[in-house]
């Protein structure tokens, strides 16, 4: 089992796809590290060995933020965005949408589940 920043990997998939369960990793991100670390993007996880395992996590550690770093700096983020009250501070106070989003309908992910109204005709 491979655990690079804090997270398993999984061992049967290909490292390229493996590396995207980081937080703050997408696919474009796990093939270039693979091609500065000269990793083989078809190796399976279990097949890399300690050396190329190292080489990946001083990548990680120098060129890239990711998990908890991450998420503490976009959580800070949004709240500075609601200390200084501008729009979108105050859309993430409310739980709106942020991006000019309609909310008349639609808008179910972010304002959570429909609410009954009492006394309201079928």
């Amino acid at each position: 089992m491979v655990r690079i920043a804090g997270v398993d990997l999984p061992s049967q998939k290909k490292i390229v796809y493996a590396l995207t369960s980081i937080y703050g990793i997408g696919l474009n991100q796990s093939k270039k590290i693979l091609q500065i670390a000269n990793i083989n993007q078809d190796t399976r996880t279990f097949e890399l060995d300690d050396s190329s395992v190292g080489k990946i996590r001083t990548i990680l550690e120098e060129k890239y933020e990711v998990e908890g770093d991450l998420r503490r700096n976009i959580s800070v983020n949004i709240n500075r965005l609601i200390s200084i009250n501008c729009y979108r501070g105050r859309r993430h106070r409310q739980g709106l949408p942020l991006r000019g989003q309609r909310t008349r309908t639609n808008a179910r992910t972010r304002r959570g589940t429909k609410k009954t109204m009492p006394g309201k005709k079928k």
